[in-house]
């Protein structure tokens, strides 16, 4: 089951986050979202647990709860929704100048 955790920390590790929720059971994986064109922390990640009776216990136990100075938000993902694609460089904008 993958998690949802936000309001984390800027300085929150995968490990911290990991140490955290594997008190309510086996942590498959820990991935920690960052901006792509700087590197720093989003303040927010996604936990996967392979036992879902464990990710929910996890979401109960904590949600709410202060890590790293600031109260985490747990809750189960959602899938990714499709966004438009971002404009950029090129395309036909139509009209000519000569």
């Amino acid at each position: 089951m993958k998690l949802y955790v936000g309001n984390l920390s800027f300085s929150a590790t995968e490990a911290e986050i990991k140490t955290a929720f594997s008190e309510f059971g086996d942590v498959d994986t820990v991935s920690l979202i960052t901006d792509r064109d700087t590197g720093r922390a989003k303040g927010f990640g996604f936990v996967e647990m392979g036992n879902a009776a464990h990710a929910k216990a996890a979401i109960e136990g904590l949600n709410g709860k202060e890590i790293g100075g600031r109260a985490i938000v747990v809750n189960e993902a959602r899938p990714r929704e499709e966004r438009p694609a971002r404009g950029g460089f090129g395309g036909n904008r139509g009209g000519s100048r000569w």
